[in-house]
């Protein structure tokens, strides 16, 4: 039952990180302009994502546009789209994988290896899903820092953290690490499952 029950919350947490690899990945403010004058008046505010880019005028009128050009991007967020994209689709097939680990397991007890290959495909495919968002995630996040306090950068040029990252970091840490723990959890208990012959 314990072990049953420490499935499904992995599941349950991976359902929570395949959701937000996926917003992490869809929303626009991955860059946001940062207003660092004393003007307390802010007319408008950029968002720059992956896909588009965002004007907000006083909080009331949105505009986004779609990059025209594919060829025309820069090399690092043609990287960071292919690596957000493989990891949308990882998430979704390790959330499926864990699914058929969690019915498989409530189906049968007489096969506890065939339990552990699905939860531990489904964890080792959940970690590595963490490590594909990671990394366009910090690397943005870091370039991001490195041009805010780079004396040489045109303060309109300036961007601050978006909201978009810290999906990415908080899934990272909610969503696809905690299930790989749990569900190889899992996957040693039921290894430890063994047959003790009884003397009549």
């Amino acid at each position: 039952m314990a072990c049953c029950a420490l499935q499904i919350i992995g599941l349950i947490f991976g359902g929570v990180g395949m959701v937000g690899t996926l917003a992490a990945t869809a929303m626009p403010q991955w860059r946001v302009s940062a207003h660092i004058d004393s003007n307390i008046v802010v007319f408008e505010t950029i968002w720059e994502g992956l896909w588009m880019d965002c004007i907000s005028q006083m909080g009331i009128r949105l505009q986004c546009k779609f990059y025209d050009s594919i060829l025309a991007l820069p090399p690092p967020l043609e990287a960071f789209r292919a690596l957000m994209c493989i990891a949308v689709l990882l998430s979704i097939i390790a959330f499926l994988m864990a699914i058929v680990g969690v019915k498989y397991t409530h189906w049968t007890k007489e096969d506890p290896q065939g339990i552990s290959i699905f939860m531990l495909a489904a964890g080792v495919a959940f970690l590595v899903t963490g490590v594909l968002v990671l990394i366009p995630v910090s690397w943005t996040g870091g370039s991001i820092i490195h041009d805010f306090y780079d004396a040489k950068v045109p303060t309109p040029l300036k961007r601050e953290l978006g909201a978009a990252l810290y999906v990415g970091w908080e899934m990272l840490l909610h969503g696809n690490v905690r299930p790989q723990k749990k569900n190889l959890t899992g996957m040693e208990r039921n290894n430890s499952y063994q047959e003790i012959p009884v003397e009549d």
